[in-house]
């Protein structure tokens, strides 16, 4: 069609007819005029429509599906990285309250001896200056320790200094089977020597070959003089065997120790022994016997109160 002022004039009216339709069209709501002709398109429409509709759909899922597949991959990768800083953070706070008791138990076990320790932690377990089984631990010259000092954790005796740099020491293990130390039973005080037995128990000798020992008797340290390497009063074992050796001048038992070596994390080295031998203080209670026909009672629970780590010494 060609732009002639009749044309002009024509889509002019076009127009203004359209606008009065639509507003008709309103007016009318669901009674109007042009609501028949409206039905009649939408169903002349409506197939037309839906064709459209049907073959623009699979497009649009497969963009959805791609923008939804980035958003739920990226907020798997959060949900990941949640995961493992909270199993981090959940391994940190089992660690922190697991050396949290072993220092407890070692300022108890301190205390009661009259022990002043330096507490150190394990750094290495493995063989070192030809001893098989020992550990290294943080702290040496510059923190006060020397050779032959006694090694001591929250259940009892470690072992001894063999070596020592200005920030580590080797400590020989009490289950090497080239240690020695002197022990007492509790209660009678019958005196032996202990020997490691490296992954069995460990076997002491007592001096008295008619000493009266049974299965579950406990020994702690006999000690040295000065206190080096050994205090007295640390606790060494229990016993679990008392080897039959008739007209031997010596008697042999095989002793448990309450220490578990290849689990060592928190130590204490003693710097300063105590001033009067604890004996068996350091024991834990023992259980009391059980009346005839009853359970056994429960182990009493061993005392909480502990003086610092580094001034734990006797008066």
């Amino acid at each position: 069609m060609k732009d002639t002022r009749e044309s002009r004039l024509l889509l002019i009216l076009l127009v203004a007819v359209a606008f009065a339709l639509i507003t008709v069209d309103i007016k009318g709501g669901e009674s109007s005029p042009l609501g028949g002709a409206r039905r009649a398109a939408a169903a002349a429409l409506g197939p037309v429509e839906h064709g459209a509709a049907s073959a623009v759909d699979p497009v649009a899922d497969t963009v959805r599906a791609f923008r939804d597949a980035a958003s739920n991959s990226g907020r798997t990768d959060q949900l990941a990285r949640e995961n493992t800083e909270l199993r981090q953070k959940l391994a940190s706070s089992d660690m922190a309250g697991g050396r949290t008791k072993q220092l407890d138990d070692l300022l108890r076990t301190a205390g009661a001896g009259g022990y002043t320790v330096k507490a150190a932690q394990t750094i290495a377990i493995g063989p070192a200056q030809g001893f098989s089984w020992t550990i290294t631990i943080d702290a040496g010259s510059d923190d006060g320790l020397t050779r032959d000092m006694t090694v001591i954790n929250g259940q009892g005796l470690v072992g001894r200094i063999t070596t020592v740099a200005p920030t580590t020491a080797t400590v020989l293990l009490a289950s090497d089977p080239g240690f020695t130390a002197g022990t007492r039973l509790e209660g009678t005080g019958e005196i032996g020597f202990a020997a490691g037995g490296g992954t069995a128990a460990m076997k002491v000798s007592l001096l008295n070959g008619k000493a009266q020992v049974k299965e579950g008797d406990r020994l702690v340290t006999f000690g040295s003089q000065s206190g080096r390497p050994f205090v007295p009063g640390v606790p060494v074992g229990k016993v679990v065997q008392v080897e039959a050796n008739p007209g031997q001048l010596t008697k042999t038992v095989l002793v448990e120790p309450f220490v578990q070596f290849t689990r060592l994390d928190l130590v204490g080295v003693v710097v300063v022994p105590p001033r009067t031998d604890p004996r068996d203080a350091v024991l834990p209670p023992a259980p009391a016997p059980a009346a005839q026909g009853q359970a056994p009672a429960a182990p009493a629970a061993p005392a909480t109160a502990a003086p610092p780590a580094t001034s734990t010494g006797g008066n």
